[in-house]
C-alpha cells in the first residue's frame, strides 16, 4: 500500500510538525483540551454533517436517491420467464434462480443505480414478475 503524499499550506507546517511528533497519549490529551476550551465535540461534528445527508434525501423523496435495492416481491404467474431473466440479469445458474425466485419476496441486488434498478425491474415486469425499488 502507498502512502498518500499531502501537501501542508506553509501556516500550518509548524502545527502539523508538531502534532506529528506528539505521541497517541498526548494527541488524545489534546483533543479534550480543544473541545473543553471551544465548547465542541468531535463526535458532535459528525452526527451533524451525517443529518443533513439524510435530511436532504427525506426532501427530495425517490428523486433524489440514485441507489437502490431491487427486490422480487412475487414470482407471478410465469414463473419460469422470471427465473430465466433473473438468471441473465445476475449471472446465476439456473438453480440459484429458481432458489431466489421461489423465495421471494427476496432481495435481488443491493447498491443498484437508479438507471440499472430501473432496467432489471422492466425486465422482470415483463416476464411476469413483480419489483419493487427500496
Amino acid at each position: 500500500m502507498t502512502e498518500e503524499k499531502i501537501e501542508v499550506p506553509a501556516k500550518f507546517k509548524d502545527l502539523v510538525g508538531a502534532v506529528e511528533k506528539m505521541s497517541v497519549l498526548d494527541l488524545s490529551e489534546l483533543v479534550k483540551v480543544l473541545e473543553k476550551k471551544f465548547g465542541v465535540s468531535a463526535a458532535a461534528v459528525v452526527a451533524t454533517t451525517a443529518v443533513p445527508a439524510a435530511s436532504a434525501a427525506d426532501a427530495g423523496g425517490a428523486e433524489a436517491k440514485s441507489i437502490f435495492t431491487v427486490e422480487l416481491s412475487a414470482s407471478g404467474s410465469q414463473k419460469i420467464q422470471v427465473i430465466k431473466v433473473v438468471k441473465e440479469i445476475l449471472n446465476l445458474g439456473l438453480k440459484e434462480a429458481k432458489d431466489m425466485v421461489d423465495g421471494a419476496p427476496i432481495v435481488l441486488k443491493e447498491g443498484v443505480k437508479k438507471e440499472d434498478a430501473e432496467t432489471m425491474k422492466k425486465k422482470v415486469e415483463e416476464a411476469g414478475g413483480k419489483v419493487t425499488l427500496k
